[in-house]
This record gives structure tokens, C-alpha cells and sequence, in this order.
């Protein structure tokens, strides 16, 4: 049994996890394919077909297979032989490893799913936001939905009155917080992305969880930045997305349970 509960869900995450790698790639582009008023291509999630990033030569289906397609390839492309980014076979084994935790922790059932699609979504909007700096609408609202759904139709412990109060929250605590930053220092400290990202975690987690995730996420990102100073990979003035972070946080809370830092808190 305890293989099953292993096996299934990382060979469906690891089909998942190719479909995120798709996400990962597109959203973005088609952000900036929308805002450009005088493109005419169309571009989305299932156009154009899959191709090599470099050469443009459409793949084949045995080139989709994930992680063994960049294994029997060598990590390049079959057409132009260049280097295939590691990072698509990461993202697979990654989701794939939370569906099988997930699977682990709260059964094959449809709790397990709904927090197993909530690590998927987390770990989509963690990549892009590194890499680009973007936490896209159209990622942070379905997380919000799907976070309200899930608690409305009971599949989570959270009811749906907590959920709608841990969004608000969510949303109005760093709005509030980055607003007055920037009264005062005149500088934006996060973007409006941040704010929906939390108000989506406060629809999963609740409000209690928010501030102990917001903790979590500072002081996180304060020690990452430091050690990326100290090592030279990040200049004096250079910021880190907050998403990420957010993200690693409310799974750390996630799976120890928001009653663990409240008492911690003292309240």
C-alpha cells in the first residue's frame, strides 16, 4: 500500500510537472505578447506545438516523455544538439516529489489533491516569480479560487468563513504595509503581485497562519539575501522576489500545522 500511495502520485506529478513546465515558460511570454499592441501571433498554453527553444523545430511526442526524454537525449536537443535546460526534469522530479508527499501525509484522497495542487501552483509561481519577477493574475486568482472552492465544498479542514477572512487579510495586510513603506521611503518595497499571492494563501491557510507565514518569509528572505551578497551573486542593491519565500513558508506551516507558531507566538 505505501508504495502505491508513492508510485501513482509521482508518475502523476511527473505528468503534471511537465504541463508546469509549460506554464512556467508561456504565462510569462504571453504577458508580454498581450501588451504588445501590434503582435499579431497567437500565442498561449497550446500554441504553438512544442518546440526547442533554440533551432524552433517542433518535437516529437518521445520528446515529452518527462525526465527519460532528457535522459535518452543526453540533456540536448535531438535537431540542434544544444544543451537542454536542466531545469525542466528538476521542475518534474520536484512536483513529483510533492504529489507523493502530499499523497504520504493526508491519503489518496481529495485532500491529498487539493494539497498537492496547492505545492504544484506554489512551486509554478515561485519559479516564475525568480526568474522573472512576475507573480502573473491569472496564477494567483485560480489559487485564490481553488482555495475558497476546496474549503467550501469541505475537502479542507479550513471552512469557508475562515478562508474568505484569511484572503481579505491577506490582501489588506500587504497592501497596507507596502503602501505606508513607500510613503515613507518613497521606494516600492514589493508589488501588488505580493498581495495577491498572500491573499490566495490566506484562502488556504486562514488568518491565523498569515502572520507567522510572514515571519517565516522575512526573515527567510533576509538570510538568503545576505548569503547571495556575501558570495557575490547578488549586488549591494539588488532585491530578491518575495514570492518565493511566501511560498516556502505556508508549506512549512502547512505540514507542521499553524498551532505549532501561535503558541511559539504566545498566543
Amino acid at each position: 500500500m505505501t508504495t502505491l500511495l508513492i508510485a501513482l502520485p509521482f508518475g502523476l506529478g511527473l505528468l503534471i510537472g511537465s504541463f508546469a513546465n509549460v506554464v512556467i515558460h508561456r504565462v510569462p511570454r504571453m504577458l508580454v505578447s498581450s501588451q504588445e499592441q501590434d503582435s499579431n501571433e497567437h500565442y498561449d498554453l497550446c500554441w504553438p506545438a512544442s518546440h526547442c527553444p533554440n533551432c524552433h523545430t517542433e518535437l516529437k511526442l518521445w520528446h515529452n516523455i518527462p525526465v527519460l526524454s532528457f535522459m535518452l537525449l543526453k540533456g540536448r536537443c535531438s535537431f540542434c544538439k544544444q544543451p537542454i535546460s536542466p531545469r525542466y526534469p528538476i521542475i518534474e522530479v520536484a512536483n513529483a516529489l510533492i504529489w507523493s508527499i502530499c499523497s504520504l501525509h493526508w491519503g489518496m484522497n481529495l485532500a491529498g489533491i487539493c494539497w498537492a495542487v496547492f505545492g504544484t501552483m506554489l512551486l509554478v509561481l515561485s519559479v516564475i516569480d525568480w526568474t522573472t519577477t512576475l507573480l502573473p493574475d491569472t496564477l494567483t486568482q485560480a489559487l485564490l479560487w481553488t482555495g475558497l472552492m476546496a474549503s467550501s465544498t469541505g475537502w479542507l479542514s479550513l471552512d469557508l468563513y475562515q478562508a474568505v477572512w484569511g484572503a481579505m487579510m491577506g490582501y489588506a495586510s500587504l497592501w497596507t504595509v507596502a503602501n505606508a513603506f513607500k510613503s515613507i521611503t518613497g521606494k516600492q518595497g514589493m508589488g501588488p503581485g505580493d498581495f495577491k499571492l498572500f491573499a490566495a494563501l490566506g484562502a488556504w491557510l486562514g488568518p491565523l497562519a498569515l502572520l507567522p507565514t510572514i515571519i517565516f518569509a522575512s526573515l527567510s528572505s533576509i538570510t538568503v539575501s545576505i548569503l547571495l551578497r556575501q558570495t557575490k551573486y547578488q549586488d549591494q542593491n539588488g532585491e530578491l522576489p518575495f514570492g518565493p519565500f511566501l511560498a516556502l513558508s505556508s508549506v512549512l506551516i502547512v505540514f507542521t500545522g499553524v498551532d505549532v507558531f501561535t503558541r511559539w507566538l504566545g498566543w
